[in-house]
């Protein structure tokens, strides 16, 4: 393979494996800060060695690539050419290891995370969907818990990951607001309640409540918060899981009153299963957040991830 035509180049024909890539890559420096001194300093080596390097591969390839006096410095129109070619090669050199490095993270890359029960929003959808695309060889492993167990095994070092809800970021540990899931308070179609538009408080704070484990324990849920702040409702606790399935199965069932994150029971809602009960003019919600371990203790996959992560969150954190 030659570096040019010979017409084109005036230079003497060169086999590339006969080029000095050792010598390629001192021109590229060379040319790249415009002195050979300072190139010098960049390589670590002496002036006089990177001289040489440059009048060695001049006299391989048969013509002279820079002009050198003591008062300026400027490529040949040959020695630009043979830049130009040098930055494509070198450029397409660090993509091959920077690809290479990339598919041996991809195919050893595993991604563990702990999520709240039936979490469901069109962000974390795109997330996944995304971090798919963009990495389909590492292997998502996934597991429920409820917030508190999330964040004392990020605390412990059992996970690096977790979605919780959480009233706010948690001391020593890093955290990525996502958005803001909305609840209602709910009874099912087999409760005195259902179907009504109108309820006093007096008449909630007498109802059995349905609860989810965190509500109850740990850290608390700000929804119930919100509830038992302002109507005193909630107190009387006849049914507690901390599965989103199981606490709305006892709604349905009729058991008792309970809260619902309303995107996920949305079908059940249009569907009459379960009947939205007005109990508060404020919002009843709770803040979604990804809880990591620092940066630095994180997998090359586990990065990856909190960087999409990091991404998409400004795009849906007012969205519920």
């Amino acid at each position: 393979m030659l570096l040019g035509p010979p017409g084109q180049w005036g230079c003497i024909a060169v086999l590339q494996n006969d080029l000095n890539w050792n010598l390629l890559r001192t021109f590229y420096v060379i040319a790249q800060e415009q002195s050979i001194t300072a190139a010098s300093k960049r390589l670590g080596i002496s002036q006089p060695s990177v001289s040489n390097a440059l009048q060695k591969l001049e006299s391989q390839l048969g013509c002279q690539l820079v002009f050198r006096d003591s008062r300026h410095f400027e490529l040949t129109l040959r020695g630009e050419k043979v830049y130009q070619e040098c930055r494509d090669m070198f450029h397409g050199a660090d993509r091959i290891v920077q690809l290479s490095q990339d598919a041996l993270e991809e195919e050893r890359g595993e991604v563990r995370y702990q999520v709240i029960s039936n979490l469901a929003s069109p962000m974390i959808y795109e997330l996944l969907r995304l971090f798919h695309q963009r990495h389909p060889s590492v292997k998502l492993h996934v597991e429920v818990r409820n917030s508190h167990e999330i964040l004392r095994n990020i605390s412990k070092g059992n996970v690096n990951l977790g979605f919780c809800l959480l009233n706010k970021p948690v001391l020593n540990l890093e955290s990525v607001r996502l958005f803001r899931e909305e609840f209602q308070l709910f009874c099912g179609a087999e409760h005195s309640l259902y179907g009504r538009e109108s309820i006093s408080e007096r008449e909630l704070r007498q109802e059995p409540f349905i609860s989810f484990t965190c509500a109850s324990e740990g850290m608390g849920l700000e929804p119930m918060a919100v509830l038992q702040a302002s109507a005193n409702i909630g107190n009387r606790i006849t049914g507690v899981s901390s599965n989103l399935q199981e606490v709305k199965r006892m709604i349905v069932s009729g058991i008792g009153i309970g809260l619902l994150p309303t995107y996920p029971v949305q079908a059940d809602i249009d569907e009459g299963v379960l009947w939205p009960i007005r109990v508060t003019d404020r919002p009843i919600g709770a803040d979604v957040y990804l809880v990591h371990a620092p940066k630095q203790d994180l997998s090359g996959a586990e990065r990856a991830f909190v960087r999409t992560v990091e991404e998409l969150a400004p795009m849906y954190q007012d969205v519920t």
